[in-house]
């Protein structure tokens, strides 16, 4: 099991929807967030991409000389992008961190954001234009380790005597992350990536998807990697936790939730769809609507974009729902909590240690603890015995 957690260049704080809380995005509080998943044992960091956001690339460059492991989830966008020069980049990214890029394709999105860009493709024509650029983006990569060219041509990409003069570290390119909901995103992650990612859907839901992308694969003789994407409101306590959730959206009003969902329902992305129906575009508010499943909360969706589903719960209850996934094939968590500093210690002192994380193992195994005024007066109580769920 790996566990990511989240960079929020799109901004931080208490709440959602206002900007009351709200905590200024600086690199010092980037870097201060990079830091803590590097010294907690998170595996990597997804940033995000889009207007709103911080350039993904620039961002995660500024951190590489401050973390030491932790690996970047960053965005490319067919479109945005053209395919050599994106795999330039990520061999440049690639070599400076030591290995610890991976790839995020982004092909889906808001129109109106895309037509600000110059993109004007349809839901159809965009996945076809993405399948192009990765197919290109991973030859190249591929064949730079033997100093080789490719030369394809496409309906919407092509070039003629594409080569990189210096190869990445990780062979044959930096994997390669991806995630949609529609049958041309499945059939495109089939074919092309090396980890289909899905937002939180309750897990009848998301074993219905993992089945289809694995029958896919499997008719292009390949396997995949499947991960999700999730936020997480763990407390020492069910009633704790269900409280910080509630307390989360409390200072949202109806028409910055109606303003949100305009704007969601004008994409024509299947999983923001999906992801809008869980909490019927805003109309469900009460706790008791929003539990969609088992401690599988709606609410973040209300006003957020995207990943709109969060685990609420004690750390007992959170890591049982993150096994019931991994039950399912799911290997990759990517999460994050409001605000995201404060969260990245808390699921990590709460939860890592009831899970199977290899990492976390190297990071802690046999350190010294500390047990503040104990340690002073020369006792150290027992270490607590490891409650790893099954």
């Amino acid at each position: 099991m790996q566990v990511f957690w989240f960079i929020p260049t799109h901004g931080d704080g208490r709440y959602l929807g206002t900007s009351e809380g709200a905590r200024e995005l600086s690199h010092d509080y980037i870097k201060q967030i990079a830091i803590a998943a590097d010294s907690l044992g998170y595996e990597g960091v997804l940033i995000p991409t889009g207007r709103s956001c911080e350039d993904p690339w620039v961002l995660a460059s500024s951190l590489i000389g401050f973390t030491r492991r932790l690996k970047f989830l960053v965005a490319v966008r067919p479109g945005l992008h053209l395919p050599s020069l994106a795999a330039r980049m990520a061999a440049s990214f690639d070599r400076l961190s030591g290995g610890r890029l991976l790839i995020n394709l982004v092909a889906g999105g808001d129109q109106t954001e895309f037509a600000g860009d110059g993109l004007f493709l349809d839901h159809a024509a965009r996945y076809a234009q993405a399948t192009e650029f990765i197919r290109i983006w991973r030859e190249i990569l591929a064949r730079s380790h033997e100093g080789q060219a490719l030369d394809y041509e496409g309906q919407y990409l092509s070039v003629k005597g594409a080569k990189l003069l210096f190869p990445p570290v990780q062979r044959p390119h930096p994997p390669v992350y991806f995630g949609g909901s529609s049958p041309v995103a499945h059939e495109l992650a089939a074919e092309q990536v090396d980890a289909y990612l899905t937002w939180g859907e309750p897990p009848a839901e998301v074993a219905k998807k993992i089945a289809d992308v694995r029958a896919r694969a499997a008719r292009h003789g390949r396997t995949l990697k499947f991960g999700i994407r999730l936020h997480v409101i763990v407390r020492e306590s069910d009633s704790a936790a269900w409280a910080a959730a509630e307390d989360l959206i409390s200072r949202v009003k109806d028409e910055t939730v109606a303003q949100a969902q305009a704007v969601f329902a004008r994409m024509d992305s299947e999983g923001q769809r999906r992801m809008a129906a869980l909490h019927q575009g805003g109309a469900k508010r009460s706790r008791a609507d929003l539990e969609i499943s088992p401690n599988l909360w709606a609410g973040v969706g209300l006003v957020r974009g995207g990943a709109g589903t969060a685990l609420v719960g004690d750390a007992k209850t959170v890591a049982a729902r993150i096994q019931e996934y991994a039950a399912l094939g799911i290997e990759v968590f990517v999460l994050s909590g409001y605000p995201h500093l404060d969260e990245a210690h808390r699921f990590a002192e709460l939860v890592f240690p009831l899970l199977p994380l290899t990492l976390r193992e190297r990071l802690t195994g046999g350190s010294p603890q500390a047990f503040g005024e104990a340690v002073g007066n020369q006792y150290l109580p027992p270490r607590a015995a490891k409650d790893t769920l099954p």
